[in-house]
């Protein structure tokens, strides 16, 4: 018996529009660009996926249209974002699902580093992810600063190591203070929220970390490894 469009689940066809949305690889690929928090160009995101300028416009018009992107023009330029967290969370929970073990062997020597150096340390759009993100989060868990038993939460010991650091934690919005995020290369969860972006913003205004080349990828410098060996108990090697 054929079933009415009344009867369907609720939701139903919005699920399969986002899908739908997201379902190409030019698209996925911006997407997956964007994780790094930073806003790009259209030409930028272009050169980036291997297509032309008019395709990739074409295609970033979608995901503005479908609520995933956010638009900024300065001049002559557009610059595109992802809308919020909560698209980087469905995106980055998507790559960890679609791409098992880190993905197909890389194919040449720069494609082998480039990987190497996200696996090593990464943002997550606006949060610190890769061995350097998890590396983090257990320093934490382990000084007494982040509960990872029961989901994630910061203990009073945490708050006041927030507050020494002088990170701002305004857990007024809608935003979750703390929550754990699935790591794509690690397979466990690393610390996101608003403290994992507060600590994020913090350790690249310290100089703790800095960007490699224009992707996601990031490292400690001296600054980071000496503070986070000394706070957090963190050793890293390169």
């Amino acid at each position: 018996m054929a079933v009415s469009a009344a009867s369907k689940e609720p939701g139903a066809a919005r699920l399969a529009a986002l899908t739908a949305l997201i379902a190409d690889e030019t698209r996925a690929c911006c997407l997956l660009a964007l994780l790094d928090g930073r806003a790009w160009t259209a030409g930028e995101l272009a050169r980036h996926a291997g297509v032309a300028a008019s395709t990739a416009s074409e295609h970033l018009g979608k995901l503005v249209a479908g609520g995933l992107l956010a638009e900024e023009r300065q001049g002559r330029h557009r610059y595109v974002r992802l809308a919020d967290a909560q698209v980087a969370q469905l995106v980055e929970g998507l790559a960890a699902y679609a791409v098992p073990g880190g993905g197909e062997r890389p194919r040449t020597l720069r494609a082998s580093s480039a990987r190497d150096a996200m696996a090593r340390g990464r943002t997550c759009y606006d949060h610190l992810a890769g061995r350097l993100g998890i590396a983090v989060t257990d320093g934490m868990a382990e000084r007494g600063l982040l509960r990872v038993d029961t989901g994630f939460s910061l203990t009073e010991a945490g708050l006041g190591w927030f507050r020494g650091l002088g990170v701002a934690l305004d857990s007024g919005g809608r935003r979750p203070l703390v929550r754990g995020c699935l790591d794509w290369t690690e397979r466990r969860q690393h610390l996101a929220g608003v403290a994992g972006a507060g600590l994020c913003h913090h350790a690249f205004a310290a100089g703790w970390v800095e960007r490699i080349g224009s992707e996601r990828a990031v490292r400690l410098t001296t600054t980071g490894h000496d503070v986070l060996r000394s706070e957090l108990g963190v050793h890293l090697r390169e």
